[in-house]
């Protein structure tokens, strides 16, 4: 006997819905897809939500911040950069963003660091983006140069060994010289003696948002050592010694570790096992230094300069890529009390590919919540899910 047409339709329909059912049960994790996947870091990133000023004691502009005001509220403070004379468009259009949006009010000096003499091209762009005063410094060539006791053969065998492996900068020795100088040395130089906050501004940044309190007195007034706006995880091949190393820091300084640490944060193994497991013990979550605003007291402490001056001795600037930001926020995480570290959420900030954009009737330019206009994968690098857990919003 024939099946009527509409049952027949009927049983197709349950089948192809039968078969849909058993695909979404056995398929294969999704990748990322798009910026909606950033919510697998959180329920909902806190970006998203209406963001102000901190709390805490704030101090406005004023007649007393005048690029010439002899009785100024400006403390000892800096906007500090390492950039090279072929940079300045791109150093320029940072400053641009940062006068504009907030030290056209408080005038404080900006301070360029680089390892040749600035050109007068470099000081002329420079000094006419901004009313403040500019400093121009070299770089001294013993904090510069690759120390005595690092040999050449062993870094061209290891610089090779880690460009196979897809580690990007590995033979280029000015990148290694950077990120040590930038680790443990900028604060020795003569030029910040009497300096003790600094904020560091790199080319072709940006930034986004208003902002009308003065930033140095909130961290001196407030107590904080830091300040970051992006926190990532790094990638392992770059570090594979610095945890091991680190530990036996500890060992020999047991007393070091601060009490209220975010040691969880340095060493969680449930967000991103792989990478703890790669990097023996460190999650590689660490804040991103191209944005920083930091008190040099903290680098100046006989705790991290025992910490620097070890990790400069086993030789991992050089013979691995460690970078000055996993070094800082290891030292930081381990060494510092984590209530005096700040998310600066409410200053909008942008270094390729990477974006802090709050929600603010003050921000102009970039788009609330958005962490990244890169791969949609890149979303699986924020760690600031696993700071918010273990050290809260600051």
């Amino acid at each position: 006997m024939a099946i009527a047409r509409p049952f027949r339709a009927l049983m197709v329909a349950a089948v192809v819905l039968w078969c849909f059912f058993i695909y979404q049960i056995l398929k294969p994790t999704p990748s990322l897809h798009g910026p909606g996947d950033r919510y697998l870091n959180f329920e909902r990133d806190p970006n998203l939500d209406p963001t102000g000023e901190p709390e805490g004691t704030l101090v406005r502009a004023s007649d007393r911040y005048a690029p010439d005001a002899v009785d100024t509220d400006r403390i000892n403070a800096t906007l500090l950069a390492l950039v090279r004379n072929e940079e300045v468009d791109d150093m320029v259009s940072s400053m641009i963003d940062l006068e504009r949006t907030w030290n056209n009010k408080f005038n404080y000096p900006w301070t360029f660091f680089n390892d040749k003499p600035f050109t007068e091209e470099f000081k002329k762009k420079t000094s006419a983006a901004t009313n403040a005063k500019c400093n121009y410094e070299l770089i001294p060539a013993e904090h510069w140069d690759t120390p005595s006791w690092i040999d050449q053969a062993i870094f061209d065998e290891s610089a090779a060994i880690l460009e196979k492996k897809g580690v990007q900068y590995a033979k280029m020795m000015s990148y290694h010289q950077m990120c040590r100088w930038n680790s443990g040395l900028f604060y020795k130089h003569p030029a910040l003696e009497h300096t003790r906050y600094y904020w560091r501004v790199e080319p072709k940044v940006h930034f986004f948002c208003d902002v009308d309190y003065d930033v140095f007195r909130y961290m001196y007034d407030n107590n904080k050592t830091y300040g970051f706006t992006i926190n990532l995880y790094d990638d392992p091949k770059t570090l594979p010694s610095l945890w091991p190393e680190t530990v036996k820091f500890l060992a020999e300084n047991p007393n070091a570790l601060h009490e209220n640490s975010a040691m969880k944060w340095v060493t969680d193994d449930i967000k991103r096992p792989e990478h703890n497991k790669k990097a023996q013990g460190y999650s590689t979550c660490h804040f991103w230094s191209n944005f920083e605003v930091a008190d040099m007291e903290f680098w100046r402490s006989k705790t991290y300069e025992d910490y620097f001056n070890h990790l400069d001795r086993a030789g991992g600037f050089f013979y691995e890529r460690w970078g000055d930001a996993p070094v800082h926020s290891i030292a930081l995480g381990l060494f510092e009390d984590s209530s005096k570290i700040h998310w600066f959420r409410d200053i909008g900030y942008q270094h390729i590919p990477f974006f802090n954009c709050p929600n603010s009737p003050k921000c102009k330019g970039c788009v609330t919540g958005r962490l990244t206009d890169g791969e949609a994968w890149l979303h699986r690098e924020d760690c600031r899910p696993n700071w918010f857990k273990y050290a809260g919003m600051g």
